[in-house]
């Protein structure tokens, strides 16, 4: 049932080499001073940013220091802070309201997958640095298998143990992504190559919403995940640093009409990009297996 090799793969890489100025500074927790972990670091309107590493430090690279950095965390107020202003950058806690959870017993002897697609063909993109959703419509059937159990991702790396977050996202009333369902961050890893990997949730105890869910994917972008290589062209005797953050996210050709991306500080409804398929994205390869 997980064998990736069975479909097409096509790998685009769209890789950024950039010669812009490096910005270095650190996020911190404005009550206890303590460094915060992976912020999402978004310049506003702009697909370019940064994740701040495990002590809080983050470095981003930027053409001009007037634009501005949009900062995104779990358990804090989103703000925006001038570039030239980001050496030292405080986030405030908020209270995490989530929804109401209400608890039963799960029993766990029936399992079933959705978010399987008839495309044939898997396609890699430089995702980062934002994060992708697929949505999951809820559906009647679902009621004797209403918990969810593990989320399938299916990615490409060339290094072990590339870091991921994982988000699930409710549904607002104009259908896009609202607060997270979660208290905490998900972060996972995966390995080298292109395969899907697996991962349990079934201690959260999720459930679909009856307008469905948003499972989102962010790459993060710290020294972790990231390779260099020095790029030569010969015609002008030069060499250049091309660096790239691992994991690739696949994506599957379907019909739909539109997909919901956070980028630049906000949330994008991605519409269809090709004018000759008006009628298909690419559609992040995640899937859910559901429980009992």
């Amino acid at each position: 049932m997980f064998k990736i090799h069975k479909k097409k793969i096509y790998l685009l890489f769209l890789i950024t080499i950039s010669s812009s100025a490096q910005i270095k500074g650190i996020v911190k927790d404005s009550i206890t001073g303590k460094p915060i972990s992976y912020v999402n670091i978004s310049i506003e309107n702009e697909n370019f940013g940064a994740t701040s590493e495990e002590n809080g430090e983050f470095s981003i690279h930027t053409s001009g220091k007037s634009k501005t950095l949009i900062f995104s965390a779990l358990g804090f107020e989103k703000k925006k802070v001038k570039i030239a202003e980001a050496s030292i950058v405080n986030l405030k806690p908020k209270e995490y309201q989530i929804d109401e959870i209400v608890i039963s017993k799960k029993i766990g002897t029936r399992t079933v997958e959705i978010g399987e697609t008839n495309s044939e063909i898997y396609q890699a993109f430089d995702n980062g640095p934002k994060i992708v959703t697929k949505y999951f419509p809820y559906l009647a059937k679902y009621k004797k298998t209403k918990f969810i159990k593990q989320v399938v991702v299916s990615t490409d790396s060339q290094i072990d143990n590339a870091a991921i977050r994982i988000h699930f996202y409710g549904v607002d009333a104009n259908g896009y992504p609202k607060e997270e369902l979660l208290d905490k961050d998900f972060i996972v890893s995966v390995n080298k190559g292109l395969k899907k990997t697996i991962f349990n949730v079934s201690e959260f105890n999720l459930r679909i919403p009856k307008n469905g869910i948003f499972v989102g994917f962010e790459k993060l972008i710290i020294e972790k995940n990231k390779t260099e290589k020095i790029i030569k062209d010969f015609n002008s005797n030069t060499s250049r640093t091309q660096i790239t953050y691992y994991p690739f996210l696949l994506y599957n050709r379907v019909e739909n009409e539109f997909l919901y991306t956070f980028s630049g500080g906000k949330w994008i409804r991605q519409e269809n990009r090709d004018v000759a398929d008006k009628n298909l994205v690419d559609e992040p390869a995640i899937n859910l297996i559901l429980t009992n």
